[in-house]
């Protein structure tokens, strides 16, 4: 049992809205004194991007793997910055603005069963195309629709285009909220002495 639910934690996430906010839940309960890194080895980076269809040509290494946290790291900070209408670090702005000058990656159609691209070459050149599906929602109306996740230990981003939803996709984040919720009610009724 034990190792079922270890199973479930590392399990990669691919309900945030879109595919570079599944890479920011590569990180799980980012927040907390235990995070969950779920990109562990390059194999498992590998696979998130096989899952992602964004295969590249070169399997991902440790050095691509130290890459793919480090970018994500950068995203997090500017879309919890977004997210919060605050302004972004500049670190971060001149971290991604520095990896995506270096990753010029032009688009190249393939027609086959279904309109594809080419796939990248390389994993960094994944993440910068990943990167720039970020980029694009954070500096667009797109934005607009982003929310972050209630739960002090996991603030995840994810799209809310309705604007209701006050926790990620995750049920574990949803559960705690609730029952914590409904303990503050518990607690704040009047006991019947």
């Amino acid at each position: 049992m034990a190792s079922r639910a270890a199973d479930d934690k590392l399990a990669f996430r691919f309900d945030c809205g879109a595919v570079w906010l599944n890479l920011l839940a590569t990180k799980g309960r980012s927040f907390s004194d235990r995070p969950v890194e779920r990109l562990a080895t390059p194999a498992r980076f590998a696979a998130w991007l096989d899952h992602c269809e964004l295969t590249p040509v070169r399997a991902p290494d440790a050095d691509d793997l130290v890459q793919a946290r480090a970018v994500r790291e950068t995203l997090r900070a500017l879309a919890l910055a977004t997210v919060d209408q605050r302004p972004p670090a500049a670190g971060a702005v001149a971290d991604l603005a520095a990896f995506l000058a270096g990753h010029g990656d032009p688009v190249r159609l393939v027609a086959d069963d279904r309109l594809r691209r080419e796939p990248p070459a390389t994993a960094a050149d994944a993440l910068a195309r990943i990167a720039r599906q970020a980029v694009d929602q954070l500096t667009g109306s797109d934005r607009l629709t982003l929310k972050k996740c209630q739960e002090a230990d996991c603030h995840g981003v994810f799209i809310d285009p309705p604007g209701r939803r006050r926790w990620c996709p995750s049920p574990a984040c949803a559960s705690r909220g609730r029952v914590r919720a409904l303990r503050a009610r518990r607690a704040a009724e009047p006991t019947g002495d």
